[in-house]
Parts: C-alpha cells; sequence; structure tokens
C-alpha cells in the first residue's frame, strides 16, 4: 500500500513549498482537517469560539470532537482561528506564502474554492510529530505499510486523500496563479449562533 501514497506525498511536499509550510498533510476534505486537528489537541470537554457567520460543519466537526462551541460576532475575511487554540481555518484562502508559524493551518480543495480539485483538504504544520499523528490517525490508525507488516496501535479515521485526488491536485496547482485574493461567500454565511442544534450541544 506504500506505493498508492507516492502521489499524494509528492501534492504534499508541492502544498507545503507553495504555502511556506514545513509539512502538509493531505485528507480528503476541509472538514476532517478541521476535526483532526481539534483530536490532536485534545480538546474534549473545552470552550472552542468561532464567527457566528461560518460554514455548518465547523462547529459539527468542534462537536464531533468533544468540545462546546462558543460563537462571536466576527468580521472575518480569508481565515479564522478556532480560539484559544492554534487552529486557523483558511477554507477560503490558498496562496503563496499563506502559511502561519506554528498553526494547524486547515484548506480545502472544493470544487467552488482556489485549487478546486472537486474535494480534499490539507493540514499544514511545521510540527513533525504532529504529523507522524496525522498521517496515521487519517489511515484507519494504520502505517503507509502494507496490511500485512502493520503493527496496529492507534485507533484512526478513514480520512487519507485518494491518489487520484492527489494527482490531480498536482495538475491544478501548476495551471492556477500563485497568487490568489481570498475567497468572499456570497451571500455571507447564515447565523450559526441562533441554532440550539451547536449553542446546546456538549453542555
Amino acid at each position: 500500500m506504500a506505493h498508492a501514497f507516492d502521489v499524494v506525498r509528492q501534492f504534499e511536499s508541492e502544498l507545503a513549498k507553495r504555502a511556506g509550510s514545513k509539512y502538509a498533510v493531505a485528507v480528503n476534505s476541509c472538514t476532517n482537517a478541521i476535526f483532526l486537528s481539534l483530536m490532536y489537541h485534545k480538546v474534549k470537554g473545552k470552550e472552542i469560539t468561532l464567527p457566528k457567520r461560518t460554514y455548518p460543519s465547523v462547529p459539527c466537526s468542534v462537536i464531533n470532537a468533544g468540545a462546546k462551541v462558543s460563537f462571536e460576532d466576527l468580521n472575518w475575511e480569508g481565515i479564522y482561528y478556532l480560539k484559544p487554540y492554534p487552529i486557523v481555518d483558511a477554507a477560503k484562502r490558498f496562496t503563496k506564502g499563506m502559511y502561519i508559524t506554528d498553526t494547524f493551518m486547515c484548506i480545502s480543495f472544493h470544487i467552488k474554492k482556489i485549487l478546486d480539485i472537486g474535494t480534499g483538504g490539507a493540514i499544514l504544520t511545521d510540527d513533525f510529530e504532529a504529523v507522524k499523528w496525522l498521517k496515521q490517525a487519517r489511515f484507519d490508525g494504520r502505517h503507509e505499510v502494507p496490511l500485512s507488516e502493520d503493527n496496529f496501535d492507534m485507533i484512526g479515521w478513514n480520512m487519507y486523500m485518494e491518489p487520484e485526488q492527489a494527482a490531480r491536485g498536482l495538475w491544478r496547482m501548476g495551471s492556477i496563479p500563485e497568487v490568489n485574493e481570498d475567497q468572499i461567500e456570497e451571500p455571507p454565511y447564515p447565523d450559526l449562533s441562533q441554532f440550539k442544534v451547536y449553542t446546546e450541544a456538549n453542555r
């Protein structure tokens, strides 16, 4: 199975180079990039503050990670932090040198995003220990070795990027400008703070 990740590793390398981070971990969506970053930071039982106007999958990821959601009235563009953690939702940004040092920057490759490969996401980071955990966590707790040679020591999730998507990402990255403006959501995201499903979860 290890050879199937060669193109994924190549995509991650080019992605990190473009963004300015040491590492990139490719997954199957930005939603799951956020979820895995939250799980790595062991947020269960903690409170995380989000803008009240954001995509619904973000508070869902927080709640599914066992944390509580608090909303703030924040007029954001391009990126925002999942406070108080160094986790950044950067689904609306993809431009050369975008990485912010010492963060877990989560980006999206949805068909409507700047690097529009159809689906997928990634976590940009400088933390090598985190990268080892994230790569194993995204792959059902497996290491990137043939199944018969694996040593199972983690409960993980099925969130890895398929090689076909990584190959498309490499091709698409070479055909879009290096420098891009942040995307603007039109019409704006709804005010999620008015929905009890988010505000009363995990209380």
